[in-house]
């Protein structure tokens, strides 16, 4: 609530910037002549001493940042969103509301260039990193292996109860529960594939199989779904044969590259192309096209960044990249259709819509933060909490801002 009050007005100076401590680093003292420059919103930020510093014009959005060591302020300096990341993972600093604070960065990104991006020796490890966690085969067993089998206890605390871990679509709805907000989403795709009684349907991606059981019990389709994460393909098996659909689903671990049981009449794929990396791009949309029949229809969804910051993007790497989903790289709106145009597929239908991803994130943010006991029982420890209350927060302020968004796109095959 205290994010919403509008702040006191921040102490000048006779050229109207805010008066800087004397005693600071040198790195972080560069770091708060950033922020006298900050043209939106207002930061509250407090000093390691306990000093508090105002930046910006008063006016909404506002956050608070607590510095507890100003080593903070030179890791974000240094290697931008991912210094400043790790360090709030190393409890560097803090913030009453993680969000927000993260928002208001998002608005002034022209502003805090500097600190966002990094500097190119600082960030030169990270980005060596990144390329060698390439998506061949071994490589995506490896990196999926990384985010999803962490363990489906662990996922099981949080998601909701159809155990779907993508954007829901709550269609207007805010007060909509999740639950059903997702089951609205994957019905939405199943009916953009043109599913329908006894057709042959190729799910890449398939999850812990709340899709496949959807589409072969309320849709009546034959089901081949596959992955790559053991713990899912464990759990989405079990859930088939509960459900009694076991003669109309198969799930299987498998990369999609090596499917070669075709012609299917329909192919959804849901936010797993943001893990099939650049280079692979071209084999993903090649497959859907091989694998899809003359006519028929796929349903992908998909995360993508903006447009105008999609080619700095490709030549950096970042938080996301480095801490959550190795190997990773998303596409932006014009690389979608320019990939699904190369392999002679055609968009026929696109649906946006990033603002309930931001509210997806909120409240599994919500329900992490509300088991957190819980996740340390499993043997997780409070660096792990912290990396995955950043993750969602960061991934809820850049749909919120639109430097993010998801799009179900719908292409045919001629």
């Amino acid at each position: 609530m205290s994010s919403l009050i509008a702040p006191p007005l921040p102490p000048r100076g006779s050229d109207g910037a805010t008066v800087l401590p004397r005693r600071v680093p040198a790195s972080a003292r560069a770091v708060l002549r950033l922020l006298q420059r900050l043209p939106h919103g207002h930061l509250e930020l407090v000093t390691p001493d306990g000093q508090a510093l105002h930046f910006g014009a008063g006016t909404a959005p506002h956050a608070r940042l607590e510095l507890h060591d100003w080593s903070a302020a030179t890791a974000a300096l240094r290697s931008g969103d991912i210094g400043f990341a790790e360090a709030y993972l190393d409890g560097l600093w803090s913030t009453p509301d993680l969000p927000a604070l993260l928002r208001l960065m998002l608005a002034n990104r022209h502003a805090l260039e500097d600190v966002i991006h990094g500097s190119w020796a600082g960030r030169l490890l990270y980005r060596l990193r990144h390329r060698l966690r390439r998506n061949t085969r071994s490589g995506s067993r490896r990196n999926i292996h990384a985010h999803y089998d962490l363990g489906n206890a662990f996922y099981r605390l949080w998601l909701d109860e159809t155990m779907t871990y993508s954007a829901a679509w709550f269609d207007g709805d805010p007060q909509r529960d999740l639950a059903s907000a997702q089951r609205a989403k994957i019905g939405r795709a199943l009916r953009m594939a043109g599913v329908g009684p006894d057709a042959r349907l190729l799910e890449i991606g398939c999850g812990w199989g709340a899709l496949a059981e959807t589409a072969a019990r309320d849709f009546g389709a034959r089901v081949t779904g596959v992955t790559l994460s053991t713990e899912q393909l464990t759990h989405g098996c079990a859930r088939i044969a509960a459900a009694g659909l076991s003669d109309r689903v198969t799930l299987r671990l498998q990369d999609y590259r090596d499917i070669a049981d075709g012609p299917y009449d329909a192919i959804v794929s849901i936010e797993m192309i943001e893990a099939v990396g650049r280079e692979y791009w071209p084999d993903y949309f090649g497959a859907v096209q091989r694998l899809l029949r003359p006519g028929g229809r796929a349903c992908i969804q998909a995360i993508v960044i903006r447009d105008a910051l999609f080619e700095r993007y490709l030549r950096s790497t970042d938080f996301i990249q480095q801490y959550i989903f190795p190997g990773g790289c998303l596409l932006s709106p014009s690389a979608f259709q320019q990939q699904a145009q190369r392999a002679g597929l055609r968009i026929v239908d696109t649906h946006a819509f990033g603002r309930d991803y931001a509210e997806t994130c909120r409240r599994w943010r919500q329900a992490f933060l509300a088991r957190r006991d819980e996740v340390l029982a499993l043997g997780f420890d409070e660096r792990f909490v912290r990396l995955w209350s950043f993750y969602l927060a960061y991934c809820e302020a850049g749909f919120d801002a639109g430097d993010i968004d998801v799009v179900q796109y719908t292409l045919q095959r001629p």
